[in-house]
């Protein structure tokens, strides 16, 4: 039987390739870690497995090539 993939736990929308996630959950969290995106519109942590994907504002300002949100 073939295993199905677990949605993530939470998805933030975000304007920014690059993130911070401390799990937020206050002495429940995590230690504060940075993601990048690179050339994804989305990033995963691997502590929490928080899904933080890119606006749809975001996204259309990347591929008209105009500065990338860092």
């Amino acid at each position: 039987m073939k295993k199905q993939p677990v949605p993530p736990t939470e998805t933030v929308e975000v304007d920014e390739t690059r993130v911070a996630c401390d799990g937020s959950g206050g002495a429940l969290g995590h230690p504060k870690v940075y993601l990048e995106m690179g050339e994804q519109d989305f990033v995963e942590c691997g502590y929490c497995d928080r899904r933080f994907v890119l606006s749809a504002r975001a996204t259309e300002a990347r591929e008209r090539g105009e500065a990338a949100a860092h």
